[in-house]
């Protein structure tokens, strides 16, 4: 199924102050364009680095621009689409923070 991000424009402004990882981005979701998923381990397969988090969040983080980026997304694996819902953007470092809080990624942050 194609899949549909949502908040792409939230990234997109996030990127123009981050300008290191913009390339990778727009790499990123160029792969995404195209991508076919059928199930979650396919977001894996497309994105070698990406986490899919445990205990049914139905969320996945993705690397950026080599690790120096995390995006946390919802998905849903609609009937037609497979739906991503931007939750969370930031640097690794941001990212190891929040992890050593225990702050869950519920919502958005930026």
């Amino acid at each position: 199924m194609k899949v549909h991000l949502i908040r792409r424009q939230s990234v997109e402004y996030y990127f123009k102050s981050h300008a290191a990882g913009r390339a990778a981005f727009e790499n990123w979701y160029t792969i995404l364009r195209v991508a076919d998923w059928k199930v979650p381990g396919d977001m894996v397969k497309t994105f070698r680095t990406a986490d899919i988090l445990g205990r049914g969040s139905k969320r996945v983080v993705f690397n950026l621009a080599g690790n120096k980026f995390r995006l946390i997304c919802s998905y849903h694996f609609g009937v037609k689409r497979v739906h991503l819902f931007v939750k969370w953007l930031g640097t690794h470092s941001e990212y190891s923070k929040l992890c050593r809080e225990g702050r869950q990624f519920f919502v958005s942050d930026y």
